[in-house]
Order: C-alpha cells, then structure tokens, then sequence
C-alpha cells in the first residue's frame, strides 16, 4: 500500500463520503490524460519519434485510469 501511495499521492487524499474531493480529483486526472492525449496527438505525426510517444500515451491512460480508481475506492472506504 505504501508503494500505491507514492505513485499516486492525490489518490488518497480524496476523502471518505466526500463527493467534493472525489471530483476534484477526477476531474485533475481526466483534464492531466486530455492534455497528454492533445500532446502526444501533436507529437504522433512526426514518424520516428510517434511510436515512442504513443507508448508514453498508453502509459498515461494507464496511470490517470489508476489514479481514478483509486479515488474511487478511497471514495467508498474500501482502500484507507
């Protein structure tokens, strides 16, 4: 648990039965994958290095979908 919370800090500080906190966060996380996502768009059409940011892309997706559920649960009470 100690390892989820240094990947992801914001997670946990969302707060139990706290709606406000929860879409805070959400909302930084879905506006962090929409930002990257229009960079490594940008990014994508130059050849050589578009396969390697597209593979940061997916990484990004990974972390912000994570990072989402994580508040989720935290959200709920499920991970303290």
């Amino acid at each position: 648990m100690d390892l989820l919370k240094k990947i992801w800090p914001t997670a946990f500080k969302v707060g139990e039965k706290d709606v406000a906190s929860l879409i805070i966060q959400i909302v930084i996380l879905l506006v962090v994958g929409l930002v990257a996502g229009i960079l490594i768009g940008v990014l994508a059409l130059i050849p050589i290095i578009g396969i390697l940011v597209a593979l940061c892309g997916g990484l990004v997706d990974i972390y912000c979908v994570v990072g989402i559920v994580l508040c989720v649960l935290k959200f709920l009470g499920i991970v303290k």
